[in-house]
């Protein structure tokens, strides 16, 4: 694990059984300073850019797990809230413990008879107390929600062909943004359409009933056990593990640590109806023990109405923070799906224009209500302003009704050619789009953040625009198992026009090196 220069929490040496604490372990909870460790999954390639977002708003250093995909900060317990509402984090966990060099045993057997004897060595006190302040949080959250139900039911909303979507007026608007020539918004319909969502998740496993361990007397651990089985909690253990040289599998690791965590707290096992998640996650000699403070990932957090292909809302953010929004910069999606990027950048860029589009008219639609529910959640929330500064339109992405050099910046998830279009038709459409994305982003200043997964093909576009585009950054990225590319483009300063005089077979003058 990289480690930055704040100092790591500080290890306890002893257990709550005055037991010697496994070596090379770090815990969750300094008492002194009254900080707690945070793990978080982020999406895979984007690490750093949520580390940059933790240090921005909360004023920590993260440190970024060798295991991709993960980091971890330290915060004073009070700031838990503000955690919520990071915009790059997947999932959160309270770390309990953490060894950065575990030794396993020769054996399976032993190695596993360790997992079981870790569990009564762990300083569950310190993580528990979290646990519990976050699911007050969570209580608190569920009872404004209700009563924002209930004072909505007695004004019933008009129907939805009535609704319309806050846009920002271009004729008041800068005179870059007159330029725009933005077709006038279609009718938002509503979506019956179920969410269908192929979300890439953890391997759950249930702790199942193991043999019971040896007895055990600790008063410390039985007082933090009567204190939960007043309600009879309920777990399960989630093993993940990276790595070839382990002799056993993530269901042996999680039967027997969840079999131990029993015995300890006397909770009962459910796989799906569980109060308290513990973790085990487990990459090469490095083990971390953690209680999960989400039920469910926040990247699901602005969509509403699912499409085939919906964009994860983490990702899209890491997308927009590798373009570097600046005030009044107008930035489209030119293949939107359901709104994901513009939905990211309106909220946390509300001083750029954000333009959203695409030639399916369902998904101009998911778009469009998203947008409303959006609106509609500030709405209850009782903000004065509750729109949001972004449109939406039916276009055809290789003929984008907007004029030459008007747009600051494009980010856009392309089509793989997997369940949207197909590899051959890509083809043909990759240099196209790309051909008319560099008609409308301004020369010299324009960039644009493409994901795919068909780096061939990308690639071998950019080979033949490279009079229009330069590759300045590639970042890889894991989206639904598939080990796919996020592509920073800077524009050329030569224009669309004499562009099309330029001879491909020579490079451009100005082109920029890949980092």
């Amino acid at each position: 694990m990289q480690e930055s220069s704040d100092p790591v929490m500080n290890s306890q040496n002893a257990n709550t059984d005055g037991k010697p604490a496994p070596e090379g372990a770090d815990c969750c909870l300094n008492q002194e300073e009254n900080l707690v460790t945070i793990g978080a999954t982020v999406p895979t390639g984007f690490e750093y850019t949520a580390s940059d977002e933790v240090k921005e708003k909360l004023g920590v250093k993260c440190r970024v797990s060798k295991d991709r995909g993960r980091i971890y900060f330290d915060i004073p317990v009070d700031v838990l809230p503000q955690v919520h509402q990071l915009r790059s984090l997947d999932n959160l966990f309270v770390v309990v413990q953490e060894f950065l060099h575990y030794h396993f045993e020769e054996t399976k057997e032993a190695t596993l008879q360790g997992f079981m004897q870790l569990a009564s060595q762990l300083p569950w006190e310190g993580a528990l107390q979290v646990w519990r302040m976050n699911n007050t949080l969570k209580k608190r959250s569920r009872h404004k929600k209700s009563r924002q139900q209930c004072s909505a039911n007695e004004e019933k909303p008009n129907d939805a062909e009535n609704l319309h979507i806050d846009s920002l007026s271009l004729a008041d608007s800068s005179d870059r943004m007159c330029n725009l020539d933005i077709p006038e918004t279609p009718n938002i319909l509503s979506s019956d359409i179920p969410p269908k969502c192929d979300f890439s998740c953890t391997e759950h496993l249930a702790a199942k009933e193991a043999a019971p361990l040896s007895e055990r007397k600790g008063e410390e651990h039985d007082s933090v056990a009567g204190s939960d089985s007043a309600s009879l909690l309920k777990f399960r253990v989630t093993c993940s593990r990276a790595g070839e040289k382990h002799n056993f599998t993530s269901n042996d690791a999680a039967r027997d640590f969840g079999g131990a965590i029993q015995d300890l707290f006397h909770w009962k096992a459910d796989m799906t109806k569980f109060d308290i998640e513990v973790l085990l996650n487990i990459h090469q000699n490095e083990v971390v023990v953690g209680i999960a403070l989400t039920e469910e990932s926040l990247h699901r957090r602005n969509i509403t109405h699912f499409g085939p292909t919906t964009l994860r809302s983490t990702l899209a953010y890491g997308m927009l923070r590798l373009c570097n929004p600046q005030p009044a910069d107008i930035i489209i999606d030119p293949m939107c799906g359901t709104g994901a990027i513009p939905i990211e950048g309106a909220m946390e860029w509300p001083n750029s224009f954000h333009l959203a589009g695409d030639n399916n008219g369902m998904a101009v639609n998911r778009a469009a209500n998203n947008f409303f529910s959006i609106q509609k959640k500030r709405q209850d929330k009782g903000r004065i302003s509750c729109g949001i500064v972004a449109d939406v339109a039916q276009w055809d992405i290789c003929n984008i009704p907007l004029k030459t050099g008007s747009v600051d910046a494009i980010v856009t998830d392309m089509p793989f050619g997997k369940r949207m279009g197909s590899r051959k038709t890509n083809w043909d459409l990759y240099p196209t789009c790309l051909k008319e994305m560099g008609r409308i982003c301004r020369p010299g200043s324009g960039r644009a953040v493409l994901l795919t997964q068909d780096k061939k093909c990308f690639i071998k576009a950019i080979s033949k625009l490279r009079y229009l585009w330069c590759k300045s950054h590639t970042c890889w990225v894991n989206v639904g198992g598939l080990h796919a590319a996020v592509y920073l483009l800077k524009r050329t300063n030569t224009s669309f026009e004499k562009s099309e005089h330029v001879d491909n077979s020579e490079p451009a003058a100005d082109v920029c090196n890949d980092e």
